[in-house]
């Protein structure tokens, strides 16, 4: 197939393709006589388990760790489990800072609670005065 059959049928941009492809995480195709791409089963195969581990919110590195794992068969699994603790220990860390953040935000809003000129506004005065003193934050929000 083409990479735009494989596009239609992982329902990937063809440019994410390229980019795994790039990202040496799909094998590259067989050309074609005009130098087309031509794609294998297997490559539908590997990339629709790309977009899962994505969907997952698996980093590219995890990804290639999981992928090297996958085509080594009679490996032990312990690296995916690893990779998956290690994400999960992720995740949850994300998670703690998001309610962390939520919390914050609702600080703010309680701030103003009726409405005002802009000038009077209680979120807008905090945020200006947040910025003498940041508040705290995770590396990972921005």
């Amino acid at each position: 197939m083409k990479i735009g059959q494989l596009a239609k049928r992982a329902h990937t941009p063809v440019e994410t393709i390229r980019y795994y492809e790039r990202e040496a995480l799909l094998p590259e195709p067989q050309r074609s006589a005009a130098n087309y791409r031509h794609y294998q089963q297997q490559h539908l195969e590997r990339l629709l388990f790309i977009r899962q581990c994505r969907a997952l919110d698996l980093s590219l590195a995890e990804i290639r760790t999981l992928l090297e794992v996958k085509d080594n068969p009679n490996a032990a699994c312990d690296t995916a489990n690893q990779v998956l603790d290690e994400h999960i220990q992720h995740v949850e860390t994300r998670i703690h800072e998001l309610q962390a953040l939520a919390q914050q935000l609702r600080q703010l809003r309680s701030k103003c609670h009726s409405e005002k000129a802009a000038s009077d506004c209680g979120i807008l005065q905090s945020i200006s005065k947040s910025n003498a003193t940041p508040m705290p934050s995770s590396s990972h929000i921005k």
